[in-house]
């Protein structure tokens, strides 16, 4: 979760461009191929077809400007009992029951940013824990646009469209509320990196508590 360029700020408001950032990334292809690669994918595909979307569909922003198949799965599956229901409030203050949203959540608005992972993760959980796919992808982008440094952006709208909308994505296994659109969960994000490490340093309460501390302490 800390391998990030953190760029997407100085992106986003023009500070740099995209073309010095890939033309300097380039010099080191022969040395990290790979991950040269993947940082391109970024900072070009991605971002380009992000742009391309916001552009060309107005509807950029709600469920119904997602593809046929999307929207028609979530329709048929927005009645399914959620196993747990959360307000917009809860989730902004990170309450839920799930140790690593609320982590992530909390990352996002102390820091102003979220590993692009684990915002996949973040915003799909908002959709399976809130009653309608249109309350979970106004509450995905509400958040992302008030706590991310980099919010109001294509990224961001296209973001939350993939994880909720299945935008840029293909139809997978049905299963409940989700429908067709890709699912992620917790043991998945365990076998991608360290959660309990994750959990601990972004722990909320923690963090309370030791600021409180330095308060007392500073007293």
């Amino acid at each position: 979760m800390e391998a990030l360029s953190n760029l997407s700020p100085w992106l986003h408001f023009g500070q740099v461009s995209a073309q010095r950032v890939v033309l300097e990334v380039r010099r080191y292809g022969r040395r990290w191929p790979q991950s040269v690669d993947v940082f391109v994918e970024e900072v070009v595909v991605r971002r380009e077809l992000a742009d391309n979307f916001c552009f060309y569909n107005k509807k950029y922003d709600r469920v119904d400007g997602a593809y046929e198949w999307a929207q028609k799965t979530l329709r048929e599956h927005a009645k399914d009992r959620r196993p747990y229901l959360y307000s917009r409030g809860e989730l902004e203050a990170f309450r839920t029951h799930d140790k690593l949203w609320n982590a992530a959540q909390f990352q996002m608005v102390s820091e102003g940013k979220m590993h692009g992972f684990l915002r996949m993760y973040w915003a799909k959980k908002i959709l399976e824990w809130t009653a309608s796919p249109e309350e979970a992808l106004a509450t995905a982008i509400y958040l992302n646009d008030r706590y991310e440094l980099d919010g109001r952006d294509p990224n961001g709208y296209v973001g939350c469209m993939w994880s909720i909308c299945g935008i840029h994505d293909q139809g997978w296994k049905e299963r409940e509320i989700f429908g067709k659109v890709r699912y992620m969960n917790y043991a998945g994000c365990t076998r991608k990196f360290n959660v309990p490490k994750f959990e601990i340093k972004y722990n909320p309460k923690r963090c309370d508590d030791e600021d409180g501390n330095r308060k007392r302490g500073g007293d």
